[in-house]
């Protein structure tokens, strides 16, 4: 089933132990180096088909992105999936609706990312 989760609900459920979800940000490493929720596992959306056994086992899945869209086709990629039996929402609003702390790589870190994403090959 995909559906969204609103920003209020997510963190009340990161705060539950017992609820917590697994956050897959599917921006790029760059973006995400220079910050994500606390805990979040990137998978870059182009990654996603390929890397989806990394998350497969997981009973709640929320996938973020910067504004809430691409994270619904996230969602239903991993919904798709043939050995996928949890629930798997997009955050609401993406990162821009989340008003709580971000993690954030150091600038060294952000910048090695990007130059990456940049790379011709």
């Amino acid at each position: 089933m995909v559906g969204e989760i609103d920003p209020e609900t997510l963190r009340d459920r990161l705060a539950a132990e017992s609820e917590r979800p697994l956050l897959v940000d599917i921006r790029g490493a760059g973006a995400f180096a220079e910050g994500h929720l606390p805990g979040s596992l990137n998978v870059p959306m182009a990654d996603l088909p390929r890397e989806i056994d990394r998350i497969a086992d997981a009973e709640h899945v929320v996938t973020i992105c910067p504004h809430g869209k691409a994270s619904v086709k996230a969602a239903r990629i991993i919904a798709a999936y043939r050995d996928f039996d949890g629930r798997v929402d997009s955050l609401a609003g993406g990162l821009e609706a989340w008003d709580g702390e971000l993690e954030r790589g150091d600038a060294e870190s952000a910048e090695a990312a990007a130059a990456d994403e940049d790379a011709p090959f």
